[in-house]
């Protein structure tokens, strides 16, 4: 659960990192590292993560709250050439909230120009225009317990493609879950987007939402963080 100091920081202060980059064309990145792929249908492949620092959003459940404003300005092409390096066909770029910084789109293209399966997970509350067509959008539809449902930006909606991009919800209590279920019915997802549904620890048990969502005949994912079934709550996995 994220702190209450972290909740309580002004957005001049959730931005500051941000302000402070020295160069336009460069990436803020908290870290680069080689996983299991937990979450999306990519869940269970090996994935490289490359993590942008900064989020204007506090969401009462966050577990990335570390890249909040720590991080290094690294240049398109060298983390491309990370990336590379580490050998791993898949490529995750991730937050934080890397849409705040304009050089990720840079970053995106690159990565599929070397030849990468790019996934981009953004917290939907910032626009995903003029993203690169061959991304796999990863958008992360906020809820009412989340506390930042206000934020959603609803114009990435009818952008996502099917067999390409994803929705995911994350749930803190049944009234989430009803907010899931009307969005899902409400014809604003594109016909054939996979919308993935997970279980905020610790405010819903994952059985719950299973529960809910057999009972309801409900089309969609139910999901688990692969990742920290392996690994627990821990950077870098």
């Amino acid at each position: 659960m994220l702190s209450k100091a972290a909740r309580e920081e002004t957005p001049e202060e959730r931005l500051l990192p941000l302000k402070g980059k020295r160069s336009a064309d460069a990436v803020l990145v908290h870290e680069v590292f080689t996983s299991i792929q937990g979450e999306s249908t990519f869940a269970g492949r090996p994935c490289t993560f490359v993590r942008t620092t900064g989020c204007h959003l506090r969401c009462v459940y966050c577990d990335t709250a570390h890249a909040f404003h720590q991080g290094s300005e690294r240049t398109v092409a060298s983390l491309v050439d990370e990336v590379a390096a580490l050998g791993v066909p898949l490529v995750e770029v991730t937050g934080g909230e890397p849409l705040l910084q304009a050089s990720s789109k840079a970053l995106l293209t690159a990565l599929c120009d070397a030849g990468r399966t790019v996934l981009l997970e953004t917290s939907g509350a910032v626009t995903t225009e003029g993203v690169d067509a061959r991304v796999h959008v990863i958008l992360d539809v906020k809820t009412p317990g989340s506390g930042e449902a206000g934020r959603n930006v609803d114009a990435n909606l009818p952008r996502l493609v099917a067999g390409r991009d994803e929705v995911k919800l994350v749930l803190c209590d049944e009234g989430d879950y009803r907010f899931a279920r009307q969005l899902l019915t409400s014809g604003r997802i594109p016909s054939g987007v996979t919308v993935l549904l997970s279980a905020a620890a610790p405010l819903l048990a994952p059985a719950e939402l299973a529960e809910w969502m057999v009972r309801d005949r409900l089309v969609a994912r139910f999901q688990l963080q692969v990742h920290k079934v392996l690994w627990g709550d821990r950077h870098g996995v």
